[in-house]
């Protein structure tokens, strides 16, 4: 991929969907690792490995990581302190709600990015149809979190306090976006603004983690372990740069509606693999989450 195009090929279209998939499995790798690595730990460790691998990959491709425009370590760090926390709500949110759950929750982000890119360039005001598709996403996140207060698995559970941080997690991460759009950051290296989210979030999240007092585990075993290098190495180093990739190569407008398959991916991986159970209410969420994302992402 050397040139830019104004259409996705056979390649980039295999490329993306292998992104959206990765994505959706890294909730059920997550909730796996959780049974023995601590959530804020699990996540500074999974950060931290990636910035390293980062790192040596643009030293070795020749991509200077201090050639950000001046100023732009404001909006950096501001991004790796919301990113920061974004993941600090998955990953303790995990310990009470299901990773098929959680991944539909955090779909939310794209409606916080596009409610809040208006403030930031005028010209990106919502369409009448955008903000249909917001309100049916809304619409059936709220009535999936209202089965957390009355659904089969709210008696004696804390399943509603995962879903929120669910929530939360979505709208830290839309303006995590929002954060670089409006910054100087915007105009930055793609590796830079990666380097930044996960350099801070993983210095803030073992920092949190021993704040806290997590503490290491007694004993991980190689599952946990395996699980844990899938999320730093395939999802947060691999699939990160080669959407970025993508993104120099492909208009962003064809490949962000593809990441509707995200949450599709997610649901059916913690359906298939950890047994969670796929209610009514969560499938119609995930679907009204699909179609909120298609509507934004149609062309005006």
């Amino acid at each position: 991929m050397s040139e830019r195009k104004n259409n996705l090929d056979t390649r980039a279209v295999a490329a993306v969907l292998l992104c959206c998939g990765l994505w959706g499995l890294n909730q059920v790798a997550t909730k796996v690792a959780l049974a023995e690595i601590p959530p804020l730990l699990q996540a500074g460790l999974r950060s931290a490995g990636a910035a390293v691998l980062v790192t040596l990959w643009a030293r070795w491709r020749g991509i200077a990581l201090g050639g950000a425009p001046v100023g732009s370590w404001r909006g950096g760090l501001l991004a790796g302190a919301l990113f920061a926390a974004e993941f600090g709500c998955v990953f303790i949110g995990l310990l009470h709600t299901s990773a098929s759950r959680m991944v539909v929750f955090i779909y939310l982000a794209p409606f916080v990015v596009a409610l809040g890119m208006p403030l930031i360039a005028r010209v990106e005001r919502l369409s009448r149809v955008q903000a249909a598709g917001l309100l049916v996403a809304f619409a059936g996140v709220a009535w999936a979190f209202g089965e957390s207060f009355n659904g089969p698995a709210a008696a004696g559970s804390r399943q509603w306090l995962g879903d929120a941080l669910g929530v939360l997690a979505a709208v830290l991460w839309g303006c995590t976006t929002l954060a670089i759009r409006g910054s100087r950051l915007s105009t930055a290296p793609a590796e830079v603004t990666l380097l930044y989210q996960l350099g801070v979030s993983g210095v803030l999240l073992i920092a949190a983690s021993m704040l806290v007092g997590e503490g290491l585990p007694a004993r991980v075993g190689a599952l946990s372990l395996s699980m844990l290098g899938f999320q730093t190495v395939v999802v947060c180093f691999a699939s990160y740069l080669l959407w970025f990739e993508l993104l120099r190569r492909y208009p962003a407008t064809k490949l962000s509606a593809f990441t509707l398959l995200t949450p599709v991916a997610g649901l059916g991986a913690g359906v298939l693999l950890l047994q969670e159970p796929l209610t009514a209410r969560l499938l119609a969420a995930a679907a009204a989450v699909c179609v909120g994302i298609a509507a934004v992402n149609r062309p005006r």
